[in-house]
């Protein structure tokens, strides 16, 4: 097979892997509403439906790009795409809400790996009034079992040059983020100055911290401290997490708002989120063109800044009535703002690391953006359950729309991180003697 066979074969295959995992999280977001009913779900369990797949994939991103180094980048990526598909299969079998978070779980593990890790099976009998839930979660199933065969004969296998695994590193950040989540997720239905809530918080945020102290001494850290001394690479990553916290929280909230307020079905609520989801696979190649051209940080912070104006649009318009008509503009200007994002966001990354490195400064990137939804689930749902509810149409808007709002507030504030990124080239050789020495 030539280089370019080759070339054209791994982006193929790593493209609807990732299609895969995408469009994962979008269907179920988009299915909240029936899993509320169906399964008669509260809202802390839909959230942990959502987060239970996201914290995971988060986690353990950095744990299998490390895996992928040490026993092989191909075997791991297929072995992750059996795992995702296992992980929808259980989800679709999965009889309660308390069984579909775990089977969630399990799919995040398997995308984990699919970009590139491990763990479980799980399998149950499903109720016939259950089957057209249990559809979405089959979707991506033939996808995963053609392609993983697939993946195993065309890609080449490689490995990299750090093959070791910081399994204290990914006990420590499991533990401490679990917990911060877990208070976030309960805070509302406990009280916040409950012992439960604050002891979680508390427990999360000094396990983090033991977490970070960990790592500047570790051997092979999972997440390399040093890295964070470059701002170009700090910037990008407080922009990443900051666009996904609003982005995730948002979606959590709108997918439902369409079809628990405006009584419109699943795939009615998705059509009419299409704009904002769909708009990147139009802006993005332009985007990446132009960040050859123009500064980075520009791109990034303009996109941000666009997503920030449409999320704050929609906020300030939607009501229990308010007509599709009136929510267009801002969706497709959100859905610039992120397809503005994505290409620059990756440039900037990688161009504050030594080619080596790209790596795990690509899996620092992307678990950070994910830890970043899973905050903004969490703490957008918390705004969502102290200002309104699911008691009626008006009680939901009560509640979204002051999430919302600080949702593209936070999405601003990353504009503001973006835009003070400093302009600058890849890491001299001087400066990566440097990085060297330091670590």
């Amino acid at each position: 097979m030539t280089a370019r066979a080759r070339t054209t074969w791994t982006f193929l295959i790593t493209a609807v892997a990732l299609f895969m995992v995408t469009l994962d999280n979008l269907v179920v977001t988009t299915a909240l509403p029936v899993i509320r009913r169906d399964l008669h779900a509260d809202l802390q369990q839909l959230e942990w439906t959502v987060n239970a797949y996201t914290l995971t994939f988060a986690v353990l991103l950095l744990t299998g790009a490390a895996l992928g180094d040490r026993f092989g980048r191909r075997r791991i990526f297929t072995l992750g795409l059996a795992v995702f598909s296992l992980g929808s299969a259980a989800a679709a079998l999965a009889p309660s809400a308390t069984w579909l978070i775990a089977a969630r779980a399990v799919q995040g593990a398997g995308a984990a790996m699919v970009t590139p890790l491990t763990l479980t099976l799980l399998s149950a009998a499903v109720r016939p009034e259950r089957r057209g839930l249990a559809l979405i979660f089959w979707l991506n199933v033939p996808i995963g079992l053609a392609l993983a065969p697939l993946a195993r004969v065309r890609l080449t296998e490689s490995r990299g040059p750090d093959r070791h695994l910081d399994l204290a590193g990914l006990a420590l950040a499991s533990a401490g983020l679990f917990a911060v989540v877990w208070g976030l997720v309960r805070a509302n239905s406990q009280g916040w100055t409950s012992p439960e809530i604050l002891s979680s918080l508390a427990a999360g945020v000094l396990v983090l911290a033991i977490f970070v102290t960990y790592e500047f001494r570790a051997r092979a850290p999972m997440l390399p401290m040093r890295f964070f001394r470059n701002r170009t690479f700090s910037g990008a990553n407080v922009a990443s997490m900051l666009m996904f916290f609003g982005m995730f929280g948002s979606v959590f909230l709108l997918a439902q708002f369409f079809q628990t307020v405006q009584g419109l079905s699943p795939l009615g609520a998705g059509m009419r989120i299409l704009p904002w989801t769909a708009m990147p696979l139009l802006v993005a190649p332009t985007a990446g063109a132009l960040s050859d051209r123009i500064s980075g940080r520009t791109l990034l912070a303009l996109g941000l800044a666009l997503q920030a104006a449409g999320l704050f649009w929609i906020a300030q318009v939607t009501t229990a009535t308010t007509p599709y008509s009136s929510l267009v503009i801002p969706f497709v200007l959100s859905g610039i703002g992120m397809g503005l994002f994505f290409a620059p966001v990756a440039n900037l990354v990688l161009s504050s690391v030594r080619r080596e490195n790209e790596g795990k400064a690509s899996g620092a990137n992307n678990a950070i953006r994910e830890l970043g939804g899973v905050l903004g689930v969490a703490v957008l749902a918390s705004i969502f359950a102290h200002s309104g509810g699911y008691t009626s149409s008006h009680a939901f808007v009560a509640g979204v729309v002051p999430a919302i709002t600080v949702g593209s507030i936070v999405v601003a504030v990353g504009a503001l991180a973006a835009a003070l990124i400093p302009g600058r080239r890849r890491v001299t050789v001087s400066e990566a003697a440097v990085e060297v020495i330091a670590a």
